[in-house]
């Protein structure tokens, strides 16, 4: 099935700023995330959307969009057709793989190559995500959480190795150690040579006659674990924190990787946020518009005092300086919109119909 195209997928076009990307992102996640939207498809949909962000906000990752579209390296396609360039990245980021692993493999498949490999050493753990939904309140204040994160941790039982203690891995009888095995295939262009990855030992030139119980010779675990999270003030949908070494632990002796919380912030009953701005819907009397008045207003902080001047027109916006979000990372705030509506009485009195005839007269209005 063919991949959406991330603008539609998101609802914008082409030509959209940095900022409608980030605007319509945030408006699609509040609406599909999991804890919200508990109907079927949210969360493929919600997963759709986070891809879509991720390839749109980077301005190199949009640029190869724009050129390649879904065919390009960056989104699963590239030179090479049918091989997938994820494998790069699998187990636990760019820096873990690099040396040596699928990014050698393809190329010694590819072109061949020679040479004895290395047998696989430390590798770094995987990082994992964890999506947390706050209120907008929460968001304003900033605050500490406690979340129970599964991961995978060192076996005890066998130190990680992944076999039986008392017992020891020996070499691989496929590949003589190296992780590695060769074919040569003969050709009217000459021969052919592919080297890939050793199967009986996926490339650690190592096999485990006698596994952990335990583990049952992945060396590995999966344990519940709590971390203590602390949210600064001012974040919004779509922001993350990252935890170091909170995340799986690494093979063979390599360190773990890391937690990233991917933030959702609620929508508000009463207030519509813009960034560090809050708008609200304030309702007042045809009296208290013509006359000017101190009206109770609610804000993130709390209710506080505000003064209608006198003359105000429907759909009038006034703003309340620092009265919005706190912009993250920085001691400035932004402000608090309010929009003005007038209400038009429904159910007046024969008394009060005869007053505002009689003002209706003095101002000489026409009938």
């Amino acid at each position: 099935m063919a991949k959406r195209d991330y603008y539609e997928i998101l609802g914008i076009s082409k030509n959209a700023s940095t900022d409608e990307i980030k605007k319509a992102y945030r408006t699609l996640a509040r609406k599909y995330h999991p804890d919200v939207n508990k109907e079927p498809g949210a969360e493929s949909k919600f997963k759709e959307i986070n891809e879509a962000y991720s390839a749109l906000s980077d301005s190199q990752k949009r640029a190869q969009y724009d050129q390649f579209g879904h065919a390009g390296p960056q989104f699963g396609g590239g030179g090479f057709q049918g091989f997938d360039f994820s494998d790069l990245f699998r187990g636990g980021g760019f820096s873990a793989e690099f040396g040596g692993g699928p990014f050698e493999d393809m190329f010694e498949t590819f072109f061949g190559g020679g040479g004895r490999r290395k047998p696989a050493g430390p590798r770094r753990g995987d990082d994992l995500r964890y999506d947390l939904v706050i209120t907008l309140e929460e968001a304003a204040k900033g605050i500490e959480k406690e979340i129970e994160i599964p991961h995978y941790v060192a076996c005890q039982t066998c130190k990680g190795s992944g076999a039986r203690p008392g017992t020891n891995p020996t070499k691989c009888g496929t590949c003589k150690g190296s992780g590695q095995v060769k074919r040569v295939q003969r050709t009217m262009l000459g021969s052919f040579t592919q080297i890939t990855t050793c199967p009986d030992c996926q490339g650690t030139g190592e096999v485990i006659t006698s596994l952990c119980v335990e583990c049952h010779g992945k060396g590995q675990v999966k344990r519940s674990h709590k971390v203590d999270i602390k949210i600064p003030a001012g974040v919004d949908t779509g922001n993350k924190l990252r935890i170091p070494k909170a995340g799986d632990s690494g093979e063979k002796g390599g360190g773990p990787g890391d937690l990233y919380i991917f933030i959702t912030v609620r929508d508000h009953p009463i207030f519509q946020r813009d960034g560090a701005d809050i708008h609200y819907k304030a309702v007042v009397t045809f009296v208290q518009a013509s006359l000017g008045a101190e009206i109770e207003v609610p804000t993130i902080d709390g209710k506080t005092i505000f003064k209608v001047p006198a003359g105000t027109q429907p759909n009038t916006v006034l703003k309340m300086r620092e009265k919005g979000m706190p912009r993250l990372n920085s001691r400035a705030r932004g402000d608090q919109y309010v929009h003005v509506e007038i209400e038009t009485p429904t159910d007046l009195t024969r008394e009060q119909v005869e007053l505002l005839k009689k003002f209706s007269a003095l101002r000489k209005e026409t009938k």
